[in-house]
């Protein structure tokens, strides 16, 4: 997977489909190619277009800034002739801005290498590799190893660095230190981006790339609903299934960027990593700084193909809960059915009914502790409002468990309200500057989770609840961003380490539930979607997809996010109508279908729904639990985007051995004086015969039919227009033996 050729000093990291190329040139870590396969022992330094005049070997001296202005670098450094976006800055105690790394040394191991303190990709020896190349600037005692892990069972490339001062007697400062950089030549692309606010998450933003830089980030403190650390670019004519897509992507959890640039002889460059506005470091002697991992993707095969090396990477690589391979419990969670409104019997009423139509879970929302009955209080007071659930917890616990059901329950651990026993006892707690009042937003403060008696009060009383009682689950929520950023333990030179000391806090407090309760079943969500990113997979194989469960909004949503992300760590539910969100009303069946791409849960009062809808909740378990494995575990193909058709909506998933597959369409809007339509899928092989059927129709209004791999993919299948707006159908293809 990793070669090294010594005599031409060339790096080859090469996937199942793709080339990575580096070389060392000059004592420079170069980069000459990314994507498909080429013959890496050809001469290819023509490829960085090292000799062309006046960027030659010869004229490098004479030249410099402009051979720095051109020149493709592996990580791009600050102060020194390269004016387009570097990778890293650095500064000394004088105030000096350069820095300027040579090659060194360089090491290729099998397996991969652990980050303390970040989320990190696994693999064992057989199936991964990682180099580690060594570079250093010797007149200021920087030594930063560029790293760089392969896999053999997908088309994904995992960067990352180590930045160290080697000088014991000198303090560096890093002000910069992205993850990744590639440098391409700009062939007329479009940039990818996805994009969206509260309740309208990771919607598509295509458009071709223009000079000067285009950038997705966030300070918000959370990788944020309104922008994702995800970026492509792509083909002008790439679609789904064709065309060239490089794609980036951050384990990471807080503020990013990712960025698009256009230099002025026509080069794109691509930079992903923490985002320097409000970032700096301290690094004194012998100390290191390790980056976040960003994963590149190359595809010749389009979207659907960068898809499929991204879910392969998460699902083997990345998710290490025992939950990522098995059916997750069919939950019903009471927030929209009851908001702060309830108490023990209202929710045994609902878990009662549940339990007869085969719901296996009940999710106790906010509300439960301190004095909660209104958002404008309470948070940090992680004991039970026994006003509420009367006898307590265990009680309400043990009831459920009696009626065969497992039971889980909300927290947002990193809050604190102004109105609570903790605020009152520890103002200093909540993350403020000195002097300057901290704003609000619903009515709540965040917590300085960076100081360990801080993190240590909030775990320990969630530890002491967790213990209380069999609680099986437990979503992780936080409900705003992060504002006014003063820290009384960080002296002044370091208050630019508060925001991603905050990301590795968190990292930190998952960690010890993960550790301390392994079987728990464990959701992040951040007001919905604003913080799900591949950084929380390592302690979630689940994150709430979006805090809109309209299944019409949800499409949009899950197409964005079933982009980069497996559709087993999407939360999903089926919830009533009008809507909570949007106020639409959309058939049961429709909102059914829409929430099996997911983990699949109801969020609504099972005591107040129709008896036709409340027929159908078996029928949607029945179908869950028949195509849950090839959910969670086949390839992702997306078919037709109402995004970009503003009619219909379809996906797939198929086996990974092309036996079976489940197609989903969703009519969104009907338009008279039209026939059928033709739908052509992917995924299929070609030679295989399949049985294409309705799972959930009947057989005499929907008959089988046999047809053959090649005729569906390239002739497709027919799909009727049902009347009316907001109709879906499942079409199921078997093998045919």
């Amino acid at each position: 997977m990793i070669k090294f050729n010594k005599e031409k000093q060339v790096f080859t990291l090469e996937t199942e489909n793709s080339q990575y190329i580096i070389q060392i040139y000059k004592g420079i870590v170069s980069h000459v190619y990314y994507g498909s396969k080429i013959n890496p022992d050809d001469d290819l330094l023509y490829l960085t277009r090292a000799g062309e005049i006046p960027y030659g070997p010869e004229a490098i001296e004479r030249e410099k800034l402009s051979f720095e202005d051109l020149f493709p670098k592996e990580l791009p450094t600050d102060g020194l002739g390269d004016f387009r976006e570097t990778s890293l800055a650095v500064s000394t105690e004088e105030g000096n801005n350069a820095i300027e790394l040579f090659y060194k040394t360089h090491t290729i191991t099998n397996g991969t290498k652990d980050l303390p303190d970040l989320p990190s990709v696994f693999g064992d020896a057989k199936t991964s590799q990682t180099l580690e190349i060594k570079t250093e600037d010797k007149i200021i005692g920087a030594e930063v190893t560029l790293v760089y892990t392969v896999f053999s069972d997908t088309d994904a490339i995992v960067r990352s660095a180590v930045i160290k001062n080697t000088n014991t007697g000198k303090t560096l400062f890093v002000n910069k230190a992205l993850s990744a950089s590639l440098d391409l030549d700009n062939t007329g692309f479009d940039v990818l981006t996805l994009h969206g606010t509260w309740a309208r998450e990771r919607h598509f933003d295509r458009h071709p790339i223009h000079q000067g830089k285009q950038s997705v980030s966030s300070n918000r403190g959370v990788s944020s609903h309104q922008e994702h650390p995800f970026i492509a670019l792509m083909d002008h004519n790439a679609d789904y299934n064709s065309g060239r897509v490089y794609g980036f992507n951050f384990i990471y959890s807080g503020n990013f960027i990712a960025q698009a640039e256009v230099n002025q002889f026509n080069f794109a460059r691509v930079v992903m990593g923490i985002n320097p506005q409000y970032f700096s470091w301290k690094l004194k002697g012998g100390e290191s700084f390790y980056t976040p991992q960003a994963v590149l993707v190359y595809s010749d095969k389009g979207l659907n193909g960068m898809s499929h090396a991204f879910h392969d990477l998460y699902r083997e690589h990345l998710i290490r809960s025992p939950f990522k391979k098995k059916m997750r419990p069919i939950l019903i969670n009471n927030w929209e059915a009851t908001y702060f409104d309830f108490n023990t019997e209202k929710l045994l009423d609902i878990a009662r009914e549940a339990s007869k139509d085969g719901i296996e879970m009940l999710v106790m929302d906010d509300g439960w502790f301190g004095k909660r009955n209104i958002d404008n209080c309470s948070l940090g007071d992680w004991y039970v409002n026994e006003e509420k659930l009367k006898g307590g917890l265990k009680n309400l616990v043990d009831q459920v468990n009696k009626l065969g059901m497992k039971f889980g329950i909300w927290f947002e651990p990193e809050m604190i309200s102004p109105d609570s026993d903790l605020y009152r006892a520890h103002p200093d707690y909540a993350i403020q500057i000195k002097g300057r009042k901290p704003g609000l937003s619903r009515c709540q403060l965040v917590l300085d989770i960076t100081r360990k008696e801080v993190r240590d009060c909030v775990y320990d009383q969630m530890y002491k609840l967790l213990k209380s009682a069999n609680i099986e689950y437990v979503k992780w929520d936080m409900n705003r961003q992060i504002t006014d950023t003063g820290s009384l333990d960080l002296p002044p030179d370091q208050i630019g380490e508060f925001y991603h000391r905050y990301v590795l806090a968190v990292y930190e407090m998952q960690g010890r539930l993960i550790k301390d309760f392994p079987n728990l079943l464990l959701e992040n969500c951040s007001s919905g979607g604003a913080r799900f990113d591949p950084g929380m997979f390592y302690y979630s194989p689940q994150i709430w997809c979006s805090d809109d469960t309209d299944a019409i909004e949800r499409l949009a949503i899950q197409e964005g996010t079933a982009l980069i992300y497996p559709l087993s760590t999407m939360g999903a539910h089926v919830s009533v109508c009008p809507n909570h969100a949007v106020g639409r009303s959309t058939p049961f069946k429709t909102r059914g279908y829409v929430a099996l791409s997911g983990t699949f849960g109801y969020e609504l009062d099972i005591t107040k729904l129709s008896e036709d809808d409340r027929k159908l909740i078996p029928q949607q378990i029945a179908l869950y639990k028949k195509f849950s494995d090839l959910v969670r575990n086949g390839d992702y193909w997306r078919i037709a985007g109402y995004q970009t058709n503003n009619e219909y909506d379809a996906w797939m998933s198929v086996d990974k051995n092309k036996d079976k597959a489940l197609l989903t369409f969703v009519q969104v809007l009907n338009s008279p004086g039209n026939k059928s339509r033709m739908i052509k899928l992917s995924g299929l092989n070609p030679d295989y015969n399949y049985k294409v059927s309705y799972p959930d129709e009947d057989e005499s209004k929907y008959p089988s039919v046999v047809l053959n791999g090649k005729t569906i993919m390239n002739a497709g299948i027919k799909i009727n227009r049902d009347w009316g707006d907001f109709q879906a159908k499942l079409i199921y293809l078997e093998k045919v033996k």
